[in-house]
């Protein structure tokens, strides 16, 4: 499948009409959202049947009647924090050509990447497949997150809270200032949709939109798809099983955290050999998923420094860490509004129980607007198209 969109890359790219415009925020400021924006750079405009080509290739052919608009891409480059350092970040915006009406804004977070290449603004070279909601007739803000795109040279924060949040919250006001200053008519929708660690991300940012009225958006509807939002629970099952199917999942965590929060340990900490010495190449951005799953094992008790995976299952064992797993694990708030999760009961990468602990956790702690879907027989490969087979109508039923 990668081959397939690796070639097609290239007919997009001649289908493309690219422009060396720029725009940048050099008119007066305005108060709602001028600080975060910074530019927005035309990628050019794809026409919807190039975006129905490269959907059906990229697996996605279910989706391909519902395709009905050309779109134009700009990346967009705005302002955020990391570990409390002002930063430029990157994300992708995605405009659909020649509504009938106003459009409703979705932010889209998409699941784990590993190369740089795989940054959503790096269209048509990345492709998230979220790119197909614009298509589909709403205005599309995808972040590629701290780590990529133009903070590629930062160490991605994975599955921290704080980072996850800010990424999208200050994407999306930099990117609806853009379009107030442009006069791209929106309507007042608002809906936040994730899968695998966007998942994570559009939750995180839930939470902190819905405890932040300041932030001045309303969401009308989220979707959240096969996050590990019960990060303990997570780290609890790995340190159990005798096999884990998407070991390059874990020294991104590891070393995410290690970075983030200055613990400065070393890889041998964490990993015994051979591995530990082979991480840093591995996650020098130059490599997707695929290729690090290969020079890793599949056997917890085999890539973990025997210490460090003994510890895992001691309650003593590894403070720091569980501390920092509990603290960034989302099952500390009530969703207000109307939520749907979904998650394959037979998820081998994020566990099933992640979600099924969430949503119980939400129920008794008082929440009335969530749901859960479990997709039976889903894998985490194959769970995202019937979770967005659901939302998309979903979502549709609510943009009135």
């Amino acid at each position: 499948m990668k081959k397939n969109l690796l070639a097609l890359r290239w007919v997009v790219l001649a289908l493309f009409v690219f422009s060396s415009c720029t725009s940048s925020n050099e008119e007066d400021p305005q108060p709602a959202g001028s600080q975060y924006f910074v530019s927005a750079k035309s990628l050019g405009t794809l026409p919807k049947a190039a975006l129905q080509v490269y959907a059906a290739t990229g697996g996605f052919t279910q989706f391909v009647p519902y395709l009905n608009y050309d779109v134009a891409f700009y990346q967009v480059v705005y302002n955020t924090t990391y570990k409390g350092t002002p930063v430029q970040a990157s994300g992708l915006l995605c405009l659909p050509q020649g509504t009938p009406s106003p459009p409703a804004v979705v932010s889209a977070q998409h699941g784990t990447i590993f190369a740089d290449a795989d940054a959503p603004s790096n269209f048509p070279g990345g492709f998230s497949g979220f790119e197909m909601l614009a298509a589909i007739g709403y205005v599309t803000v995808i972040p590629d997150f701290i780590g990529y795109g133009t903070t590629k040279n930062l160490v991605h924060p994975y599955y921290d809270e704080e980072h996850s949040a800010a990424a999208v919250v200050d994407m999306l006001k930099a990117a609806k200032f853009y379009l107030e200053r442009e006069k791209i008519a929106t309507n007042d929708n608002l809906f936040l949709i994730g899968y695998s660690e966007g998942g994570y991300l559009t939750l995180a940012a839930q939470k902190e939109i819905e405890a932040n009225p300041s932030h001045g958006l309303d969401l009308t509807a989220v979707a959240a798809g096969a996050g590990g939002y019960d990060l303990t629970g997570m780290m609890s099952t790995i340190a159990t099983v005798p096999s884990y199917a998407e070991p390059s999942f874990l020294p991104l965590i590891l070393h995410g955290y290690n970075v983030t929060y200055n613990w400065n340990r070393p890889y041998s900490d964490f990993f015994q050999q051979p591995y530990a010495g082979k991480i840093p190449g591995l996650l020098d951005g130059t490599k997707d998923r695929e290729q690090i799953n290969a020079e890793l094992t599949t056997s917890p008790s085999d890539l973990f420094n025997p210490t460090f995976y003994a510890n895992l299952s001691v309650p003593a064992g590894e403070p720091v860490l569980k501390q920092a797993l509990i603290q960034n694990s989302l099952l500390d708030w009530v969703p207000k509004t109307r939520t749907r999760l979904y998650h394959g009961t037979e998820d081998e990468a994020v566990f099933y129980q992640t979600s099924v602990t969430t949503y119980n956790q939400f129920l008794s702690a008082g929440a009335t607007n969530v749901t859960f879907t479990p997709i039976q027989g889903g894998t985490h490969r194959t769970s995202i198209e019937p979770m967005m087979l659901d939302v998309l109508p979903w979502f549709a039923s609510l943009n009135q």
